[in-house]
């Protein structure tokens, strides 16, 4: 049996973040509640621990519970002071340089948003605030590239996926590579790394100067997922919503592999948006599509999208099954609508400014056991609004099976409850239900028990 090895290292940034103030250094190290301290650890840890198996941040943070980091300031600048680091972070001794870089991402993210945005924009109305914080953070990260053509692909998926689907996103990510397209995923294992992998071994084929492997994530699942060793550049948005809303702002377009609870709502949270019909005129290719085998995850989202939101919400996106060639030629031609598009009404083509996301997709939904009972699952409202309202639903429920204070409510007051119109209520049954039966919730599916009860059904309920 393997002991675990843990390492004790101090590092310095290489380009930037070389010098902070000792306001910053004080923020950084308060252990208080309002202090950055907890969540700079949390951060840290998961770059670190890169390559992990591990999906749960209570797993992540029980492992590696004598971890700790210290900032200070030296003559030279900046230093960051690791105690009982992953030992698979080194090689010789030496902090491998792409965790290195994810390092300080963690600090220049984590500082930014806590500093910068304080008195931002306080003459404009709440969702132009969001909307500006997220345009900020991005190009306070050097995300953006205002000079090139539309040619950024999200990437979405699960973490916990099989081989055969795994396999697959390295050839669509390899078809859109060779097309020059650079990727963005939320950067952690599975469907967010195949894409980036595939795409490497093109971009290196078609000798491609700056590829990009762009990561997205947040501080509640970053531990969860950590960043994969394919991602070059990190962004850590300061929440879920946020989170969301850089990858709509940023991406040029989207393609959906298999996944889970959480693909489900990254789903849901694009048709809340397509749906608004401030939005109709405006390009944005969404894509589903996974290789021979997945048909059975598709067909379970498309009826329940049919079901609950209606034959209008299937009419945004498509699906195609076992063709990366066809997915990335597809990803390609609408990229050239979205290019003459923004060309004739004046957007940037680094930042969409144009896309209507209301405020209620950006509020920040807490995930508490009151929260999710309150939600309203009934069709007696616009789709858009039912959309976002089953985001909710489903972000509830990952945040109960991967996030620290998710874990914590339902070990304390039991499953989240949901509630809502019976029929509705049924779909949304057998869509979980499917999920766990396919093994998508968590990667160590085998110990899975349902962070969830559905009020009006018993069949998930039962555990």
């Amino acid at each position: 049996m393997m002991t675990e090895a843990f390492v004790n290292a101090s590092v310095t940034p290489l380009e930037s973040l070389d010098m902070l103030s000792p306001y910053e250094v004080a923020k950084l190290q308060d252990k208080s509640q309002g202090g950055l301290y907890r969540l700079l650890r949390q951060c840290a840890l998961a770059v670190l621990n890169c390559g992990s198996e591990m999906d749960s941040t209570r797993m992540v943070l029980e492992r590696y519970r004598k971890f700790d980091i210290q900032i200070s300031q030296k003559h030279r600048g900046v230093q960051l002071d690791l105690i009982n680091a992953p030992a698979s972070a080194f090689v010789d001794g030496e902090l491998i340089q792409g965790i290195r870089e994810h390092l300080f991402a963690v600090v220049r993210d984590l500082l930014y948003v806590q500093d910068e945005f304080k008195d931002c924009c306080d003459d404009l109305a709440p969702s132009t605030v969001a909307t500006n914080l997220v345009f900020h953070t991005l190009r306070h990260a050097n995300a953006f590239r205002p000079h090139v053509k539309p040619n950024v692909m999200v990437c979405w998926g699960g973490h916990s996926i099989s081989r055969p689907e795994y396999e697959y996103t390295k050839k669509v990510g390899y078809e859109l590579g060779l097309r020059r397209l650079q990727i963005c995923t939320g950067c952690g294992p599975g469907a967010m790394k195949g894409p980036m992998k595939g795409a490497a071994i093109a971009h290196a084929k078609q000798r491609k100067a700056d590829p990009r492997y762009i990561g997205i994530t947040e501080p509640g699942i970053i531990a969860a997922e950590s960043p994969n060793p394919i991602v070059n550049e990190l962004v850590i948005m300061p929440d879920i919503e946020k989170r969301l809303e850089a990858f709509v702002r940023l991406g040029h377009g989207i393609i959906v592999f298999p996944g889970g609870a959480g693909t489900a709502e990254e789903i849901l949270y694009m048709l809340s948006i397509l749906l608004r019909e401030e939005n109709d005129a405006i390009p944005f290719p969404l894509i589903f599509t996974g290789p021979a085998g997945s048909e059975e995850y598709f067909d379970t989202v498309d009826r329940f999208i049919a079901e609950t939101l209606g034959e209008r919400a299937r009419s945004k996106y498509e699906i195609i099954i076992d063709d990366p060639h066809g997915v990335a030629s597809r990803a390609k031609e609408a990229l050239l609508e979205v290019t003459a598009h923004r060309r004739k009404v004046g957007e940037s083509f680094h930042y969409n400014w144009q896309l209507h996301i209301p405020l209620d997709l950006q509020q920040t939904f807490e995930p508490t056991h009151a929260n999710m009972a309150s939600l309203n699952l009934s069709r007696n409202q616009p789709d858009y609004e039912l959309a976002s309202q089953l985001r909710c639903a489903l972000s509830g429920i990952v945040a109960g099976n991967v996030k620290e204070p998710g874990i914590r409510a339902i070990e304390e007051f039991g499953p989240f409850e949901l509630h809502g119109e019976p029929a509705l209520m049924a779909s949304l049954d057998q869509l979980l239900t499917a999920f766990i039966e396919q093994r998508r919730m968590k990667i160590d599916f085998e110990d899975y028990q349902p962070c969830f009860r559905i009020a009006a059904a018993s069949k998930v309920s039962s555990g």
